[in-house]
């Protein structure tokens, strides 16, 4: 284990500090490393020992969390691969229940940060039956000392008093933490047992949101009830038009994918009916294979209600330019689609480079609208784009006209002047 370890821990040991963002990120590409040589170490070396080390590893990388601006996830990411490691090989070499059991209270109830979770299920196959008997007692234990989840009404009390004596907020803090993890626990539990009704009530709660439907439909997905699941993110797709419904409803064709491919195309196409994007659109595309002719007038159909998702499928995913530009102009594609218009400009011009001159004179000018260098610079490079795409035309004199008229317009912007200057402009 000493040459295991003195090649892993120096990876995630560390002094230095990390609130700055690009020494937390260095040190997350170390942490990942670490995960690496652990993860090889385990195909050749006894899982115990490796085991060890990871455990070590683990206890490190927690410490440096604690001090470091992890907005990247960069280290969040390694801690929770480390966790999967982890996990794995207590399965491969369990250790003394007791032991483990100790290790997974602590980590989640006395760990030095409260934002890693552990997956219960995952270390089932390590505790065995006492193992897992002695887990449960231990957060019976806490559940018992914590007493019941306060009401709505103890809450808004509570919230009042924290306002006028700040005092006992660490401790509520620390409360909240633990019902938290407990509850978590609870969950991951149902689906080790299998317990279908106790996944049910976990998971879905109280039904209120989309996303505990999804959250019972992946739980299902989990222990292998495919109906279950299937049927309970159909439930989550259809719950509202919000953004979580909209989750759930790749979960529920993804689900008929897998196992009742029969019925995916027709999810496919009842969900981009109820979102028309052009995303929904070009699943329905793959869904339907060979089949896509029969399904695209109807797909464009729907698209029309939104058109720049219609205008986006036509150029990106069907890769025809004419048909994407006809559509924005049948639908009236509105112009603060800035970033649909340009795309389709640059694309369409090379079809007909006179017609796309309103659009990209249009760009050119709100560039202008801003007082700042680099809006002036792209300003300048769209005109001389345009002087090269109508060169030989009866546009070029119209853009010639167009830069001496915006030259004595902006002559008060002398930065304006320098970057059409540099870019070749008359």
């Amino acid at each position: 284990m000493g040459s295991l370890a003195d090649e892993v821990l120096p990876l995630v040991r560390t002094r230095a500090g990390l609130h700055r963002w690009g020494a937390a990120n260095s040190y997350g590409y170390s942490a990942h490393e670490a995960v690496a040589r652990l993860s090889e170490a385990a195909q050749t070396q006894p899982a115990a020992e490796v085991l060890a080390v990871t455990q070590r590893a683990l206890v490190s990388a927690l410490k440096a969390s604690a001090r470091a601006d992890d907005s990247s996830g960069i280290i969040g990411a390694a801690i929770y691969d480390l966790l999967a490691l982890h996990a794995a090989l207590a399965t491969t070499a369990p250790p003394p229940a007791a032991r483990l059991v100790a290790w997974m209270i602590a980590f989640q109830f006395d760990g030095v940060v409260d934002f890693f979770t552990l997956d219960p299920a995952a270390y089932g196959p390590a505790l065995g039956d006492r193992g897992m008997a002695l887990y449960r007692a231990n957060l019976a234990e806490i559940a018992t000392a914590l007493g019941p989840p306060p009401t709505p009404e103890e809450e808004q009390a509570s919230m009042l008093e924290r306002a006028t004596d700040p005092s006992g907020w660490e401790q509520q803090v620390q409360d909240r933490h633990t019902g938290f993890v407990l509850e978590w626990n609870v969950r991951r539990l149902a689906v080790w047992d299998r317990d279908i009704e106790a996944i049910i009530a976990t998971h879905a709660r109280d039904r209120r949101v989309a996303a505990w439907f999804e959250d019972t439909a992946t739980a299902f997905d989990e222990i292998g009830e495919i109906d279950l699941a299937i049927d309970w993110a159909r439930q989550a797709t259809f719950f509202d038009r919000g953004h979580q419904s909209v989750k759930a409803a790749q979960l529920w064709c993804r689900l008929l994918a897998d196992h009742r491919p029969g019925k995916e195309l027709a999810a496919r196409l009842a969900v981009v009916e109820r979102w028309p994007t052009a995303t929904h659109a070009d699943d329905v595309r793959h869904a339907a294979r060979d089949a896509w002719p029969d399904h695209r007038d109807c797909v464009m159909d729907t698209l029309r209600q939104r058109p720049g998702e219609a205008v986006a499928f036509a150029l990106h995913t069907l890769d025809d330019a004419q048909l994407a530009w006809d559509l924005a102009h049948d639908l009236d594609l509105d112009y603060s689609e800035t970033g649909v218009w340009h795309t389709l400009a640059h694309r369409y011009e090379k079809l007909d480079p006179v017609a796309v001159v309103p659009v990209q004179t249009r760009q050119i000018l709100a560039h202008l609208e801003y007082a700042d260098a680099q809006h002036y610079r792209a300003a300048a490079r769209g005109l001389a784009h345009l002087r090269t795409l109508t060169r030989g035309t009866n546009e070029a004199e119209n853009i010639e006209a167009l830069i001496r008229e915006l030259r004595e317009t902006h002559r008060r912007r002398p930065r304006l002047q320098q970057e059409f200057t540099r870019a070749g402009l008359p």
